[in-house]
């Protein structure tokens, strides 16, 4: 079966499987463990690369039951096949919502584990995995082991944000938060430029939610022009489940139409959009949280050859001279992303392969052709350069030296896997290709 994740880009041949027990999927990774493999869990598949390809994949979609849920903590207790859209769907409606979410809201729970996800609130809230109480792993040997911050704490820590290299997530338990509204009262602000809107996101570093959008094909003293957007959650107490999204693309766009004319017209207009800095503009979640949930397919948009999606975080004493020089880089190859979007991060975590640091991450979607990939390699040594790494959900490319260089615990992953016996069963052309 020729399958591909979000980006389209690679594809891969993989045989996949559908166990519908835990007790199923331990007698596969039995009949696996006779000769080393290479085999991958796989939730819903919007993870952007070939973090969750293999040459043979387990899907996970039949584990989607709602376990336990206690009302007094907000502890909800649910099978790693769960989509963030079903939790939203049942738990939104009564008051609770996930502390974190993603751009999309069809991910997985235990893909949103494995890739230790963020959202515009990583500032203030951290990442979906700090949110995690504690964890059921399927090992390789075929154990199953509950884990936790205080319980088997690295392989808790290796599990979270690595990439489904440690086993597959049964279960986990998710700690909700209470919230007033379900809509959320957006505030947007214009900069001219990349200083002015780093200057805005310090000015506004208590507001709860925070993203900004940016023009990465504005030049010179308008490099880095952007529109920043402001949220918090609505005090009405109203609250409503997201909706289903009425548009869909229905075939491939030809690769000719998002070109960096085309490009440009779109960021000019999309910048001169009218926008009031003292109005409150009333948003439902689905909205503001995932608004290209609304758009079925919308990775079509890029042509039959996909896209990759090139997210780095950069520390942030470097963020604003690293970032205006990848956005210089990128705009002079003539490279335009259609969505380029930044984001401020706060302190990283104890989990050992988790992306977010101190400073701002930056992510371009590039319309997939071979001349991307040397330029790339360039702005790999601009991150790395400037004490920074790329993000592997989002990482169809990045070569082991780089991996290695920004991960700094890469090493004790691979440790935790050749004695757990891991390396030898879970497997994604990712890990082969980074080194683990």
């Amino acid at each position: 079966m020729r399958l591909y994740s979000w980006g389209r880009y690679p594809v891969s041949d993989s045989q996949p499987h559908a166990p519908r027990t835990p007790a199923a999927m331990a007698a596969l990774l039995r009949h696996q463990a006779s000769a080393p493999a290479s085999l991958i869990a796989r939730g819903l598949g919007r993870s952007y690369g070939d973090s969750a390809l293999a040459a043979e994949v387990i899907q996970t979609q039949a584990f989607d039951h709602l376990l336990r849920f206690d009302e007094s903590s907000g502890q909800l207790r649910c099978a790693a096949g769960v989509s963030l859209d079903q939790v939203l769907q049942v738990f939104l409606p009564r008051g609770w919502m996930l502390p974190v979410v993603p751009g999309t809201r069809f991910v997985s729970v235990g893909g949103a584990i494995a890739s230790d996800v963020h959202g515009k609130n990583h500032h203030v809230a951290g990442t979906f995995g700090e949110h995690v109480t504690r964890l059921t792993l399927l090992q390789a040997s075929g154990e199953v082991v509950e884990c936790a911050p205080d319980q088997h704490s690295d392989l808790f820590n290796a599990t979270c944000g690595g990439m489904g290299l440690t086993g597959i997530i049964l279960d986990a338990t998710l700690r909700l938060q209470r919230v007033p509204g379900s809509a959320i009262l957006q505030q947007s602000l214009r900069s001219a430029n990349l200083e002015e809107v780093v200057a805005q996101f310090e000015e506004h570093a208590s507001a709860t939610y925070s993203v900004a959008w940016l023009d990465c094909l504005a030049r010179g003293s308008a490099l880095g022009r952007a529109l920043l957007y402001l949220g918090e959650h609505a005090q009405d107490g109203r609250y409503l489940a997201p909706r289903p999204g009425r548009l869909s693309v229905p075939f491939d766009a030809p690769a000719f139409l998002l070109n960096r004319f085309s490009m440009r017209a779109f960021n000019a207009l999309y910048y001169a959009r009218r926008v009031d800095p003292q109005a409150r503009q009333r948003l439902e979640a689905d909205s503001y949280f995932f608004p290209l949930d609304g758009i079925a397919h919308w990775n079509r948009l890029y042509g039959k050859r996909g896209f990759l999606q090139y997210q780095c975080v950069i520390p942030q004493d470097a963020a604003l001279p690293g970032i205006r020089r990848v956005l210089q880089t990128s705009g002079a190859a003539g490279k335009g992303s259609f969505l380029s979007v930044l984001k401020k991060f706060g302190p990283g975590n104890a989990h050992w392969l988790s992306f977010p640091l101190a400073g701002y991450t930056l992510a371009l979607d590039f319309k997939f052709e071979p001349s991307l990939l040397p330029l790339l390699d360039e702005l790999d040594r601009i991150v790395l350069d400037h004490g920074g790494r790329l993000y592997l959900a989002k990482d169809a490319r990045m070569s082991a030296q780089t991996f290695q260089r920004s991960y700094p615990r890469w090493e004790d992953m691979r440790a935790l896997r050749l004695a757990s016996g891991a390396d030898r069963l879970f497997n994604s052309l990712q890990s082969q290709r980074l080194g683990l």
